[in-house]
């Protein structure tokens, strides 16, 4: 099968949207309830340490730049235990797109569509996704770059109509906190934000054009989500308040209800769903591919296509058994993801830099030279 490539402006995007994802909705009740209005310095943090992972991502990545994640494990340390390391990353990624799925189901039956059943919405969403990844790659990088502009004019829209509503006594004072709370909720945050990053290894720097770029890409589009990100976190406790927002499902979907011009434009919620929809269709999409690829490549399967049907039907009978109730899914979020996450996206990385130093293994400049690549 010929290999798909992208342009470092897509994987970009990607990297943007990807890094926001379910965190849009999420993130405030998440953090705030330890830190209550501190919530935004958690975030602020949060962000800045995770340029930290990315460079530690580029890292590894530039050591094997033709190989996605999966083939870097078995190339740096060896056949056996790098099979044993892909097969942990794999069952991340896929327990992961099966989660999301659930995420989805769940909040359009609570928020949107009250009547109807959680698979209905599994199924749709799924549809797309496994269509996407039929595609391929690069289909998907040209969605990402029309959804962008539409996800970032909503965005500004959404926050200068709800700036009305900004009580800055709401964020006093400030640093009450304690170090130990502040601590969990920057673990918690990057969890969400910065952690699955590490999935974005599986087309980084091996498919896409121009690798420089791609890395100054990685940088930018983490830096905008989190500015993103921060900017909701921000806006939730300035506007609700930090208890309001803690007490909260989805405190973000709370503020676009309180947009109201001049008793005219009002009830405009949905809109906040669309931007969370696009962002969960970026990061859903990933999981499953870098799931399909890496079942394809651990098992030397050259077109990776056949896989796509059946474990797309399996990531929806997943979703549907993967969490009983949301309280079993927000202590999953907050008690297992946080260590699994790490384990993959922090020590697993190290490990391979370290085994990669070991062996000589030195970074390495090629750009991928292609027919059909997209413009830089």
């Amino acid at each position: 099968m010929e290999k798909q490539i992208i342009s470092a402006r897509q994987f970009t995007i990607i990297t943007l949207l990807y890094s926001i994802g379910t965190g849009i909705l999420i993130i405030p009740a998440s953090i705030s309830k330890d830190v209550k209005q501190d919530a935004w310095i958690v975030a602020t943090l949060g962000v800045i340490l995770s340029l930290l992972l990315v460079k530690l991502f580029i890292s590894v990545a530039t050591r094997t730049p033709t190989l996605t994640f999966v083939e870097a494990n078995e190339k740096i340390l060896g056949k056996f235990i790098g099979k044993f390391t892909a097969i942990g990353f794999i069952i991340l990624t896929f327990l992961s797109a099966g989660e999301l799925l659930y995420f989805i189901g769940i909040f359009m039956k609570t928020e949107v569509m009250p009547e109807t059943p959680n698979m209905s919405f599994a199924l749709l969403f799924s549809i797309i996704i496994i269509f996407a990844t039929y595609l391929g790659i690069e289909v998907f990088a040209r969605s990402a770059e029309i959804l962008f502009p539409l996800f970032m004019f909503i965005f500004i829209v959404f926050v200068f109509c709800i700036s009305p509503e900004v009580k800055i006594e709401n964020i006093q004072p400030v640093l009450e906190a304690s170090s130990k709370s502040l601590v969990a909720s920057i673990i918690s945050f990057m969890s969400i934000f910065s952690f699955p990053m590490v999935v974005l290894l599986m087309i980084f720097p091996s498919a896409i054009n121009v690798h420089k770029s791609a890395q100054k890409g990685f940088y930018i589009g983490t830096i905008i989500g989190g500015v993103v990100l921060i900017t909701i976190v921000t806006l939730s406790i300035l506007v609700l308040g930090p208890t309001n927002t803690s007490q909260r499902a989805y405190p973000s979907y709370a503020l676009a209800q309180r947009i109201s011009i001049g008793n005219f434009l009002q009830r405009i919620e949905i809109v906040m769903a669309f931007m969370w929809i696009c962002s969960i269709y970026i990061r859903t999409f990933m999981y499953f591919y870098a799931s399909v690829i890496g079942i394809a490549q651990i098992l030397k399967i050259k077109d990776h296509r056949p896989l796509i049907l059946p474990l797309g039907m399996i990531i929806i009978v997943l979703s549907q058994i993967v969490h009983p109730n949301i309280v079993h899914s927000n202590n999953y979020n907050k008690e297992v993801w946080p260590l699994f996450s790490s384990v993959i996206a922090i020590l697993l990385p190290l490990l391979l830099l370290f085994i990669a130093k070991f062996r000589k293994i030195k970074p390495q400049e090629t750009d991928n030279q292609s027919k059909n690549e997209s413009p830089p």
